[in-house]
């Protein structure tokens, strides 16, 4: 019998009112508090409960406080990654941030598609999936990047822009919904 995890790990749909993955989004939970919870002069970057839960964070990758995740587990950064405080990634699907890539504050990731259909959104069935920023990108605090997205290498994404639509490498987006600039 598959799993709702191995479902969600598949990109099929799959039911979030799981006692597996609610266990892990607890485990999410109390490593994102340990995180913003931090002393201030604490050593490193990130608190030990968050980095144990992450998939892969890169050298001198850091993530300012407060943070939220859904699992922790699909999230890989890069070397030299920042995030600045208030960013949320939905890692219900793998989000994969290139070396270097900036986020300034409240950057929200969205990996979760809820079904449209209204009564099996009801059930809990949505599906994950996967979003990949490039290497080099900088994302503009408030920016919101919806499932499926690929942010190609050395993109800017402008403050506040709702990104639908892949971002090509180099590109500069603003709006909403996010349009290249000429």
């Amino acid at each position: 019998m598959v799993s709702e995890r191995q479902k969600m790990e598949a990109g099929d749909w799959y039911c979030c009112i799981d006692d597996e993955l609610h266990a892990l989004r607890m485990e999410a939970r109390r490593a994102c508090h340990a995180h913003g919870t931090m002393p201030p002069d604490t050593r490193g970057n990130m608190a030990p409960e968050l980095a144990a839960i992450l998939g892969h964070a890169g050298e001198g990758a850091i993530i300012e406080a407060p943070f939220h995740c859904a699992y922790g587990i699909n999230i890989r950064l890069g070397a030299q990654v920042y995030l600045n405080s208030g960013c949320a990634f939905i890692d219900t699907g793998q989000i994969e941030v290139g070396d270097g890539a900036m986020f300034g504050p409240g950057v929200h990731i969205y990996c979760a598609d809820h079904h449209h259909d209204p009564a099996l959104r009801k059930q809990g069935l949505e599906r994950a999936i996967p979003v990949h920023i490039g290497a080099n990108v900088w994302v503009g605090g408030g920016a919101r990047i919806l499932p499926g997205i690929r942010v190609g290498d050395d993109a800017i994404i402008g403050a506040g822009s709702v990104v639908a639509k892949d971002v090509p490498p180099g590109a500069r987006v603003v709006g909403n919904p996010a349009r290249v600039l000429p």
